[in-house]
């Protein structure tokens, strides 16, 4: 008994040195090596960081193309889905709130044609892009803010298409509508 109680001690300080210090100063190391200096990808414009390549930022003015919808309002601290199931009724009404919202901007476009990244939330609620059919969905509504013909904006969006490795096509949303700010 004495014996395996020793074995359990030195294992137990054994994984708490490895688990709680060096795993967690190799993962900084990692972090410090990566492009952002563990910080994170900033994106700047003239000397001025206004996001984050890989956290996604609400965009509410119909100039701009807007992103998937955050059950954290963007809030890069508190990373989180709604944890609501399809067939809870709260998170329906919050869908179905999404949808008349997104059908009051967009006239003319039906409910069953808006992708489903527009008024559902990431699992992280922070997730930066769109697919490129609820950008070109959209494509109507930044033209006419912006007094642009909707081919000019059409071809930015194919332009601004991220091709993955595994997953969908997705284009990032900040990118996008820098793209757009950049339009002469």
């Amino acid at each position: 008994m004495k014996k395996n109680l020793l074995i359990s001690a030195k294992l137990t300080i054994l994984m708490i040195t490895l688990c709680s210090l060096l795993y967690p100063l190799l993962i900084a190391g990692i972090g410090k090596a990566s492009p952002g200096k563990g910080k994170g990808k900033t994106v700047s414009i003239n000397g001025k960081v206004v996001g984050y390549e890989n956290i996604g930022q609400k965009f509410t003015s119909e100039k701009y193309f807007w992103g998937r919808p955050s059950a954290v309002d963007y809030n890069a601290a508190g990373s989180a889905g709604t944890n609501k199931g399809p067939s809870n009724p709260d998170y329906l009404q919050i869908v179905k709130d999404r949808i008349d919202s997104f059908l009051v901007h967009h006239p003319g476009i039906k409910k069953e044609e808006i992708p489903a990244d527009l008024v559902t939330a990431s699992g992280s609620g922070l997730d930066p892009h769109i697919s490129p059919a609820a950008a070109l969905i959209q494509v109507n509504r930044v033209a006419k803010a912006r007094n642009l013909p909707e081919e000019k904006l059409r071809t930015l969006v194919e332009q601004q298409v991220e091709k993955t490795i595994l997953g969908p096509a997705v284009i990032n949303v900040l990118k996008l509508n820098i793209a757009v700010d950049n339009l002469k």
